[in-house]
Order: C-alpha cells, then sequence, then structure tokens
C-alpha cells in the first residue's frame, strides 16, 4: 500500500532578503514608565526640603562660581603703595608730635599731690592768697583767715605744699616723692578728672625719695600708667616731664635724658640719692613726683630734685629722676 506523502510537492515562492519581514524592536512598556512617575514623586513628597535645600546650594555655589569667573582678582599690594599713601598722609594731614602723643597716654594717670594742714605751713607752692577748704575751693577768704572749729561744715585747711604723682595701680596706688608728703597732717590728690580724695601713706622708701599712697575715692575710670624698663635709656633719648609746676598743670615739658647714674644730695629730703637720670626737660618745684616718660608714653622713672646752685627754687637745666625700677620695689612691683 502506498503511503500518503507528508510533504507538499508543491515550490514556495523565494522571498528576497530586502522583502523578509524584519523582527519588531521591543517596544519600553508603559508600566516601567508610570513606576518612574510614581518613585520621583514619593521622593520628593519624602525628602522636600532637604532637596530645596541642595538645590538652593547649588545654585549659590554656581552664582559663586560664575562671580569668581568673571569679578577679576584684587591687585596685590606693594611696599610701593604703601610708602606712597604714607607719604600722601604726611604731605596732607596735621600730625600731633611724639611729645603731645605721649603726654596724652599719661595725662589720665596724673594726679596733683596736696600737703594739707590746719596751720599755714613756711612753704606753699600755691599762689599767694589761695586756700583750700574740706568741700573743695569755695571759699574765698584770705590765707590769714581764722579757722572756726566750732562748725565743723565749714573749718577749712591750708595747702602747705603741692607735688604730683602717678596712678600705677588701677586700685588708686599712687607713686609720689616722700618729701611732697613728709610731715603733712593730712593727704590730699586730685584726678584728671577732677575728682578730688583724701589719700592715706601706704609706704616710704626714704633712701630714693619716694612714697605710696592710696586714695580713699577713685573715678570710675581710673587708668594706670604703663612702666618702662629704663635698660634701653640711653643719653640724648628724648623725655618728657609731666607734673604741676608752682601748682599750674598738669604741665608738660620736653627735653633729653643729659646723664645716666648721677648721684645727687636733696636738700628736701636732705639724703643723697644715688643711680638718678639725669635730663634737662624744665622742672620746678611742684614737678616732684611726677613721672618723667618717653616718646611711647611708657614712665621711666619719678621726678626727684631739680640742681640749685644758687639756692633760688626755679629750674637752671638740670633735673634728675628716680628710675622706675627703684620706684616699682617701693609697691612691691616684681622687677622688669
Amino acid at each position: 500500500m502506498k503511503r500518503t506523502s507528508l510533504y507538499s510537492n508543491s515550490v514556495r515562492p523565494r522571498i528576497s532578503s530586502a522583502e523578509e519581514p524584519r523582527p519588531e524592536t521591543p517596544q519600553p512598556r508603559r508600566w516601567i514608565s508610570g513606576i518612574s512617575r510614581i518613585s520621583v514623586k514619593r521622593l520628593w513628597q519624602r525628602h522636600e526640603r532637604l532637596l530645596l535645600v541642595a538645590a538652593g546650594a547649588l545654585f549659590a555655589f554656581a552664582l559663586a562660581f560664575v562671580y569668581a569667573r568673571t569679578v577679576p582678582a584684587p591687585r596685590k599690594i606693594t611696599q610701593d603703595d604703601i610708602d606712597k599713601a604714607v607719604l600722601h598722609t604726611l604731605e596732607t594731614k596735621d600730625l600731633p608730635s611724639a611729645a603731645a602723643r605721649a603726654y596724652e597716654i599719661v595725662r589720665p594717670s596724673v594726679v596733683r599731690v596736696r600737703r594739707l594742714s590746719d596751720t599755714p605751713g613756711e612753704k606753699d607752692d600755691r599762689p599767694q592768697g589761695a586756700v583750700g577748704n574740706k568741700g573743695g575751693d569755695k571759699d574765698k577768704k584770705s590765707a590769714g583767715a581764722a579757722k572756726d572749729k566750732s562748725d565743723k561744715d565749714e573749718w577749712h585747711e591750708y595747702i602747705t605744699g603741692t607735688g604730683t604723682g602717678v596712678v600705677i595701680v588701677d586700685s588708686g596706688l599712687i607713686l609720689t616723692s616722700l618729701h611732697v608728703v613728709a610731715g603733712a597732717q593730712r593727704i590730699g590728690v586730685v584726678f584728671s578728672d577732677g575728682l578730688e580724695s583724701d589719700a592715706l601713706l601706704v609706704s616710704a622708701q626714704p633712701e630714693n625719695d619716694l612714697a605710696v599712697i592710696q586714695a580713699t575715692k577713685l573715678p570710675d575710670d581710673l587708668v594706670p600708667a604703663t612702666l618702662k624698663s629704663t635698660s634701653d635709656l640711653r643719653v640724648g633719648d628724648e623725655v618728657i616731664a609731666v607734673g604741676f609746676p608752682f601748682g599750674i598743670g598738669p604741665s608738660a615739658s620736653v627735653g633729653a635724658v643729659s646723664g645716666l647714674r648721677r648721684s645727687f644730695f636733696s636738700p628736701e629730703g636732705k639724703r643723697e640719692l644715688g643711680n638718678l637720670i639725669q635730663f634737662d626737660a624744665a622742672a620746678n618745684p611742684g614737678n616732684s613726683g611726677g613721672p618723667l616718660i618717653t616718646a611711647d608714653g611708657g614712665v621711666v622713672g619719678i621726678v626727684a630734685a631739680i640742681l640749685n646752685p644758687v639756692g633760688q627754687r626755679f629750674f637752671v637745666g638740670l633735673g634728675f629722676a628716680v628710675p622706675i625700677e627703684n620706684a616699682a620695689a617701693a609697691v612691691g612691683m616684681p622687677p622688669f
């Protein structure tokens, strides 16, 4: 029996490669796009604040980058620029002298020191006829006016001596010359702002004619002076003497160091003083106890005496100051 063929004998038309159907390109499925949109939305909702901060920081960084790229860098300042600026200032501005600047530095620390007594003394550095009283200089009576002991609100004290002091500690410690306050029944001080106060003798150093006094009443903004070592002090250095010559002041006089390690017999202290700074800045009675300062305002000495070959109490060109190291020792301050 003849089997039936499973294959057809008909010939199929051949299709060219150009006409062959190309396999279809798989298209992205729509469900993927939907999930992405949902994820971004959830991410934004969860981290909205953090993303805003990050975006702001990125924007600021971009602005800074653009600014740095567009704005030119500042020109480097050279020494020639500095020299020209200084020269221009010197040519167009009237600057105070070194002595004027030094005086302004120390002025708040300088005080008038008064030796007070209930009877007129032999020496009075004030102009004749001036009288002090407990509440200030309100009384206009003459120096010979009788003192009324029965009325305590109106009793008077005579100023028998005037000198200078300098505040060295903001607690009210004041350096002055011992002969300024020696024998005083009462000590009074007047600060730079006009405040008057009693003062107590804390310690004395007769070998250097120095005294330390403590004011009982202080200004609110008391400024102590800056003390400066004399180790670098040289003959010829500029110095300024600040004080109350003849009770007038504060006054400043400019001069130079004319000698170091001098000795001098002080008629006021009635003893020989050694290791003194000799200077030629004008000093007169009333300058005693005042500061001798350098051009930077540092106190290098305390004015102690003036040389009077003719025995008169006026300046003839030589003054003497105790080095500040000795003065600091009188207070118990450590050496420089």
